[in-house]
């Protein structure tokens, strides 16, 4: 029986846990939540999920959230090969430490701005929180330096982490091409992907329309 995953496709994390699906070949049973209704909030959704969050995978009555965790989990059960998220140790951790930058910083700083303009009705993006993004891009071409990916030479969940929100904060705070030359490539990289188009432009495109009519 393939894996639920309980996803919205708008939602920057669900959509790195449709790029990792992809990539390993695996089918999910997708079962879209309507955030709007609150079925996050239904009893069953809560006995799964505490937290309430997108996505959630039920794994057969195993449940877990957070999308890295599930890329992990993902790769660790069910890839062919441990290319996406290496098992040597030095290799993992420097994953581990991409996908803990993207948790404390590319994701922190995408909710910085979203949360507000859809809960709090805001109507304009301040220069703090631009420039604290373009602080991120200043890291992630540091990342770059030397590399084809966010981690090292390979394909990673890090990059899919990444990616997944660095499309989106990047509708809203443009990334420059003559100042972020090699993040710039690495997202033309990520975009020619068979299943990138599919798995993350789609959502990606409606989460920043959706931001976007919702600014001055």
């Amino acid at each position: 029986m393939a894996p639920k995953l309980y996803y919205t496709d708008i939602s920057p994390p669900v959509r790195s846990v449709l790029l990792t699906a992809k990539a390993i070949g695996l089918d999910l049973d997708l079962k879209n939540v309507n955030l709007a209704a609150g079925e996050h909030l239904t009893p069953q959704y809560l006995k799964m999920n505490p937290q309430h969050t997108v996505p959630t995978l039920d794994d057969n009555g195993y449940y877990l959230w957070d999308s890295h965790a599930i890329n992990m989990y993902l790769v660790d059960k069910y890839a062919k090969d441990d290319s996406l998220y290496p098992k040597d140790l030095q290799k993992r951790r420097k994953v581990d430490q991409r996908l803990f930058f993207n948790a404390s910083i590319v994701q922190a700083r995408m909710g910085a701005i979203a949360g507000p303009i859809i809960r709090q009705g805001e109507t304009a993006i301040s220069q703090e929180k631009i420039d604290t993004v373009y602080a991120a891009y200043d890291l992630l071409e540091s990342f770059l330096d030397g590399h084809n990916f966010i981690a090292g030479d390979s394909l990673t969940i890090a990059d899919f982490c990444i990616v997944a929100h660095l499309s989106s904060l990047s509708g809203l705070v443009p990334i420059a091409q003559n100042k972020y030359q090699r993040l710039s490539k690495w997202l033309h990289r990520m975009q020619q992907l068979p299943y990138y188009e599919e798995a993350n432009q789609v959502g990606s495109d409606k989460f920043v329309g959706f931001l976007q009519s919702k600014l001055a």
